[in-house]
């Protein structure tokens, strides 16, 4: 009985600590996005507002965009706008939005390099988007974006911890 209670509980170790390693040496791909152009109209919520007309075109466009990345889980902070920026990619990929603390980011990074998922999709603000980066690639390397930069995609590959950042420029289409 204790020769079996033993192998069980070492292939169980074996199994967590297997899974682990496969976590840190998997090819994985995190996308990294600020949200688009909030509503700053007078009417607006100043606290939690919405899109504004060109933010909801370019969410628009971002699904085009992101979806050759072909994410598995999209992330993002519980903000109207925040949501609004990923929900017309997740209605396409009937996928769910998970919410996470922009105020944890160290969480999501821990979150993000030992979960399961290869290909990820965080959506963020102009300060805890390049935050994030920087924690994924271990070095300070991005800036605060100006608060009316809305065109940087961030991709992130990471190949058995080797960190290759690519910093992708959208290109604004107006139609």
């Amino acid at each position: 009985m204790k020769i079996l209670l033993s192998f069980l509980l070492g292939s169980l170790l074996f199994t967590f600590a297997g899974s682990n390693v496969f976590a840190q040496h998997r090819n994985l791909t995190v996308i990294l996005l600020r949200h688009a152009e909030k509503d700053v109209s007078e009417d607006a919520d100043t606290a939690n507002p919405d899109l504004s007309p060109e933010g909801k075109l370019r969410a628009q466009r971002l699904v085009k965009i992101i979806n050759k990345y072909q994410p598995e889980i999209i992330y993002s902070t519980d903000y109207i706008r925040t949501k609004a920026t990923v929900m017309p990619l997740a209605q396409k990929k009937r996928a769910m939005i998970f919410i996470y603390d922009a105020r944890n980011l160290k969480q999501m990074n821990d979150l993000i390099m030992t979960g399961k998922f290869k290909r990820v999709l965080v959506v963020g603000h102009n300060t805890t988007t390049p935050a994030l980066a920087n924690l994924l690639i271990k070095q300070d390397k991005y800036k605060t974006l100006a608060e009316s930069e809305y065109d940087k995609i961030w991709v992130i590959k990471i190949k058995k911890n080797k960190t290759r950042p690519n910093k992708i420029k959208e290109k604004v289409i107006v139609y």
